[in-house]
C-alpha cells in the first residue's frame, strides 16, 4: 500500500470532517484503563540489552504510532532515524561516551551527580551498541522545503515530547525494552547522521530485548494520590 507525499498545510481555510469513533462500552473502558496501568506499572528504563534480533515491523509501528502525536498548528515537527548499521551504533557510542566523561568528571555539577546516584550510570553506554536498534529522534525546529524556504513551528519541545512518550509506551506494550538516553551535548548526531539544519537531535532511544543477566534500579514511583489534585 502506497501513500500520498504529506504536504504542510499553512493558510489554508479550515476544513471539518466528521469524527465519530467507536463509543467504548463503560465496562471495556473501565477494563482497559485498568490494564494500561497495571502493563505501564511494570515500565522501566532497561541499559542492559540483549543483541537478540528485534522484528523491525514492531519498531515502525512503535514509531508510526508516536508520529500520531498531537503538535503544535498540526506541522509534526519531529524525525525518527532508525539506526540498524553496527558501525553507526558504534560510532555513536564513541561520541556519546566521550561527552559523557567530560560530564561524569565535573561538567553536570555534584547536585546533578548525585541524583544520578541512586540510577548507577556512569560514562559507560554499552546499551549504544548492545541494542539491536537505535531510534535517534529529532526535533524539526522549523519547516525546511526542499527549495530552502523556511517557515516556522511551533511549541516544538511539547509536541516532540508527546510523541516520544508515545513511542515509549508503544514500544513497551508490545514487549520491547527502551532507554530515553540524552547525551550532552547532542550535536555530533547530526553530524553523524547527516541530518539536515532545522533538525536538532532530541533523544537516543536504543530499543530491544533485556539481557538475561538484566537488573534495574530498585526505585519506587510516587503514588497516585501525589500526583493527582482533583479540583
Amino acid at each position: 500500500m502506497t501513500t500520498a507525499e504529506w504536504e504542510p498545510i499553512h493558510g489554508q481555510e479550515y476544513q471539518g470532517v466528521s469524527y465519530r469513533p467507536r463509543r467504548i462500552p463503560e465496562a471495556e473502558g473501565l477494563a482497559t484503563a485498568a490494564w494500561l496501568r497495571r502493563r505501564m506499572d511494570e515500565r522501566r528504563s532497561v541499559r542492559r540489552f540483549s543483541a537478540e534480533p528485534v522484528p523491525e515491523q514492531i519498531i515502525r509501528d512503535a514509531i508510526a504510532v508516536a508520529s500520531s502525536a498531537p503538535s503544535g498548528a498540526h506541522q509534526q515537527p519531529w524525525t525518527f532515524v532508525l539506526v540498524k548499521d553496527a558501525d553507526v551504533r558504534r560510532r555513536i557510542r564513541e561520541a556519546a561516551e566521550t561527552e559523557e566523561r567530560v560530564s561524569y568528571a565535573g561538567r553536570l555539577g555534584e547536585e546533578w551527580l548525585n541524583a544520578l546516584r541512586p540510577l548507577g550510570t556512569d560514562e559507560h553506554k554499552p546499551h549504544l551498541t548492545d541494542a539491536p536498534y537505535l531510534i535517534v529522534v529529532f526535533q524539526q525546529r522549523f519547516y525546511l522545503a526542499a527549495d530552502g524556504t523556511t517557515r516556522k513551528h511551533y511549541y516544538v519541545d511539547e509536541s516532540v515530547g508527546i510523541a516520544v512518550g508515545m513511542l515509549i509506551s508503544a514500544l513497551h506494550l508490545s514487549g520491547l525494552a527502551a532507554l530515553v538516553h540524552t547525551p550532552s551535548p547532542m550535536r555530533f548526531l547530526s553530524e553523524v547522521l547527516r541530518r539536515p539544519r532545522n533538525e536538532k537531535a532530541f533523544a537516543v532511544i536504543p530499543v530491544g530485548y533485556p539481557a538475561e543477566d538484566c537488573q534495574v534500579p530498585d526505585l519506587v514511583r510516587k503514588p497516585l494520590g501525589q500526583v493527582l489534585v482533583v479540583v
